[in-house]
Order: structure tokens, then C-alpha cells, then sequence
């Protein structure tokens, strides 16, 4: 009995010493600080507080229909974590005869010529007919915070006539930025999704042949400074600007401050930045990994997109119609030309003609007057398809909506 007492006492003791971020206790963190030499500078560390950033309420949500709650970090990003573009030229080797045909791609010769003269072979007075080289552009995205060493995935896409890229390899290609300097080497083989068949008289074609991937296929030679970790001001920017969510983001994050640092440290500037000042004590890496697991409902305008070349509309959740009647009939008009051929009289001095003849014949079937309302998206989606038309008669529709001022979103065409 004396050592179960004693045991629960050791247990209790134990679990009575506050615990931080990285797992030791405050007499633990202080021997480490004064074996370094530095000063333990943090705030205390709650992790009943903490916690909050990882929960996810089990119940039933109490945002408004079609809203999803989502973490801030799905929701915006950090205004100095920016992608950097970068673009090259270099030349695709190993073809099976599907390269550029250098009489018509003289770049694809010089860039030949040039590259053998760069290691050491002397190519004058000769002349290139090889059809298994082709000149590209690589372009890449250089991520944020990437160091020298790091890999990035490049695309190659072929400038000359070059059927396919299948099969080849990208030989060492510089990638610059915008300021002209070299930040990334590319090299590697090409993989291609698309392929074609060719025959002598029939040709087939799937995808995109001329494209392709290098995945991890370029070396960052040199990074970008960054001044994430000196800025006393983090600024993140919505990826669908919106003042509700800004506000709502700006909030969250008050609320976990509050608690954590006694302080409230976002401020929305507009619908697409929230400017939040770094605490004191506290790397500006881990108290923006505290804050972008924060949930927050995101909200979004009404809209719809419609695209006519593809026939493709989609309907945000938020789009409303007032109550309206709807006739649509589809006019056809068929012209059909059926050209005669005139001959003249026996003996005489006349020749032979083509008269036109043309036809033309228009077809307009009943339609009848629906009523449409539109309270919420599925009784929209609903009386859409009770009144069976195709998407580009949908399309005309939802536009005649508009014009009568009875669609309550905006209608965007592309």
C-alpha cells in the first residue's frame, strides 16, 4: 500500500510540471538555455490553448448551408511566400525521328552547332541532318524558401516542328528569372502523356505529344532571400478575396492570441490582406504554423460561370433566381443547295450551265411557358432540367435571367 501511495505521489508530481511545444519541462528548458549560454525568452506555453488549432468539431456544423469550414491555410497565403517563375532554352536529344526538321527550324542547327563547340567538338563546314533533336522552352516554378541543392520539377515544351517529345531527354539547361540570373540547372528525361501513330494515309494523335514533365529535374543553384523570419508584420493574402471571410480570419486569429499571447494581433485591411503582428519571444515559422490550422467558415459570392465554347456552367451555392416565366423554343433554319446543271438546245451556239437552286426551310417546335424559381440551388438545378434543354439553350436562359434583373448573382462569361 506505502509503495502504490508513493507511486500515485511520483505520477502526480510528474504530470503537475507544465510542458511546452517541443516536449520538456521549464527546469528542463532552463538547464538547456544556461548550458548554451542564451536566455529562455518564450511565453508560456498552454496546451489546452494550443490545442485548438488541431480540433474538429465532431457535432453537427453551425455554419449556414453551402458554407465548409476550412483552415487558413487553405484560405490565404503569406504575402513573402512567393513563387518565383523561371524559363530556359535548351534542346531535347533521343527522339525516334519525330525532331524538328532543321530546314525549317535553323535555331535547332545553331543551338547544335553550339553546344558541340561547348564541349570541344569543331562542327565547320558540316551540315546537321539529324531529325532526333528539338528545341524547347523549359519553364519551371521556384517554390518559396527553397535552398541551393533543393529539386523542382520543370516543364519542357517544344518551339519548332517536332511531333513528339516521347522517348527524350533534356540536356543541362540553365533556368533564369526575370532579373536575368541563372537560379536553377534543368536536365533529364521527358515524360510525355500524349502520343501519336502515323501512317501513310491515317495519323492519330492523343493528348499533347509535344509537352512534357522532368519531375525533380532541376537543381536550385541559388535561393531567393526571403525575409520571413525579419518582418514584424505578417501579411496574408486571400486567394478569393471576400470581406466576410477577411473579418472571420482576422477573428479567429484574435481569439487564439487572446488566449495565448493576452493580445489581439490581426487586423483585416480589405477583402483580400489581414495584417498580423509577430509576438515577442517567438519564432515567426512557429506562430504562423499555430495559426493556419485555425477553421474558419468561408464565404463566397454569388456567381455564375458560364463557358459556351465547351457548353460548361456551374453554379455557385449562394445564386438565387426570383420567380420568373420562361418560354425557350429552338429555331432551326436548313438551307440546302441542290445546283442544276443547264443544257443547251441541239445545234445551237449555247453552252452548258450550273443553276443554283436553294432551299431553305425553318422549323420552330411549340414551346410552352414554365415557371421557374430558384430559392436554393437544388430547386434551381431542378427546374433547369424540367425544362429539358440543351447546356447552350441553359446558357441563353440563365443570360435572358440576367437581363431581367431577376438573377441574383453575377454572370460571368468566358
Amino acid at each position: 500500500m506505502r509503495m502504490r501511495t508513493l507511486s500515485l505521489a511520483l505520477a502526480a508530481a510528474l504530470c503537475a510540471q507544465p510542458g511546452f511545444a517541443d516536449g520538456l519541462t521549464a527546469k528542463a528548458r532552463q538547464e538547456l538555455a544556461a548550458k548554451n549560454g542564451g536566455v529562455l525568452d518564450e511565453p508560456s506555453y498552454d496546451a489546452a490553448t494550443a490545442g485548438r488549432m488541431f480540433e474538429v468539431p465532431s457535432g453537427p456544423s453551425a455554419l449556414p448551408p453551402g458554407q465548409v469550414a476550412s483552415r487558413i491555410k487553405d484560405l490565404a497565403q503569406l504575402q513573402s511566400a512567393r513563387d518565383n517563375q523561371l524559363v530556359g532554352y535548351g534542346l531535347v536529344i533521343g527522339l525516334q525521328g519525330s525532331g524538328d526538321s532543321l530546314r525549317n527550324s535553323p535555331f535547332t542547327e545553331q543551338s547544335i552547332r553550339a553546344m558541340l563547340e561547348n564541349l570541344g567538338i569543331a562542327t565547320e563546314g558540316g551540315r546537321a541532318r539529324a531529325k532526333n533533336v528539338a528545341a524547347v522552352i523549359v519553364t519551371a516554378n521556384m517554390p518559396p524558401f527553397v535552398q541551393s541543392g533543393a529539386r523542382i520539377d520543370i516543364t519542357v515544351s517544344s518551339m519548332g516542328d517536332a511531333t513528339s517529345l516521347q522517348g527524350g531527354t533534356l540536356i543541362m539547361t540553365p533556368l533564369k528569372a526575370a532579373d536575368g540570373e541563372i537560379y536553377a540547372v534543368g536536365q533529364g528525361p521527358v515524360i510525355v502523356s500524349g502520343f501519336t501513330a502515323q501512317g501513310q494515309a491515317e495519323q492519330v494523335t492523343q493528348g499533347v505529344p509535344t509537352a512534357g514533365r522532368v519531375p525533380n529535374g532541376a537543381i536550385v543553384e541559388r535561393s531567393v532571400a526571403a525575409e520571413f523570419g525579419d518582418q514584424p508584420v505578417l501579411t496574408l493574402q486571400l486567394r478569393n478575396p471576400d470581406f466576410s471571410t477577411a473579418v472571420r480570419i482576422a477573428d479567429a486569429i484574435n481569439d487564439y492570441t487572446r488566449q495565448r499571447f493576452r493580445a489581439r494581433l490581426a487586423a483585416e485591411r480589405d477583402a483580400r490582406t489581414v495584417s498580423i503582428r509577430k509576438p515577442k519571444g517567438i519564432s515567426a515559422a512557429r506562430f504562423y504554423a499555430e495559426i493556419e490550422n485555425l477553421v474558419v467558415g468561408a464565404d463566397m459570392p454569388a456567381r455564375v460561370v458560364v463557358d459556351e465554347r465547351t457548353g460548361t456552367i456551374v453554379i455557385g451555392n449562394q445564386v438565387r433566381i426570383s420567380r420568373v416565366a420562361i418560354s425557350h423554343g429552338t429555331l432551326t433554319v436548313r438551307i440546302t443547295e441542290a445546283p442544276r446543271v443547264v443544257q443547251p438546245e441541239p445545234f445551237s451556239r449555247g453552252v452548258t450551265a450550273v443553276e443554283p437552286n436553294t432551299a431553305i426551310d425553318i422549323a420552330q417546335p411549340n414551346a410552352r411557358v414554365a415557371v421557374l424559381d430558384g430559392p436554393d440551388l437544388e430547386t434551381l438545378v431542378s427546374g433547369l432540367n424540367r425544362l429539358g434543354v440543351k447546356p447552350d439553350g441553359i446558357i441563353a436562359i440563365l443570360q435572358g435571367i440576367k437581363s431581367a434583373g431577376a438573377l441574383q448573382a453575377d454572370l460571368v462569361l468566358q
